[in-house]
């Protein structure tokens, strides 16, 4: 499958897992969309694991959920596998701005992450920066 594609698919189906979440949590369908305006900075990256070292990419990578969603500039934070090709993940993550993402990727822990990669991934992250769009004001 096209790469491309594959990462819009992701972040799509991760837009549909996100929201209701997100409305549950604040009393009701689309309440969530409130706390993501218009122009976010948004996050795809994908990793693949070099062959053999799927879990114990998968073992470095789980913790940057907690540490991640921790972080008060971090709206949305998802990291997915591939269930058909364990040790490729997909990761969706939005922010209010490039500033806020930039600072995360300064985090002591994230670049703990990176600095492991060089063992474990093939070809490191490729990254799409995205941006939130929302609808015309009706």
């Amino acid at each position: 499958m096209n790469i491309l594609l594959h990462l819009q698919r992701s972040a799509l189906l991760a837009g549909l897992i996100i929201i209701p979440g997100l409305a549950a949590a604040e009393g009701g369908p689309g309440a969530g969309y409130g706390k993501i305006s218009d122009g976010a900075y948004s996050i795809v990256a994908e990793v693949r694991a070099k062959p053999g070292k799927e879990a114990e990419l998968r073992a470095v990578t789980l913790p940057l959920i907690d540490l991640v969603r921790g972080d008060p500039a971090n709206l949305v934070y998802f990291l997915q596998e591939n269930r058909e090709s364990p040790g490729h993940f997909i990761f969706y993550e939005i922010f209010a701005n490039q500033a806020d993402f930039e600072a995360h990727n300064a985090m002591p822990y994230v670049k703990d992450w990176f600095a492991k990669l060089p063992d474990l991934a093939d070809g490191g992250v490729k990254v799409m920066r995205m941006e939130v769009l929302a609808p015309a004001a009706k």
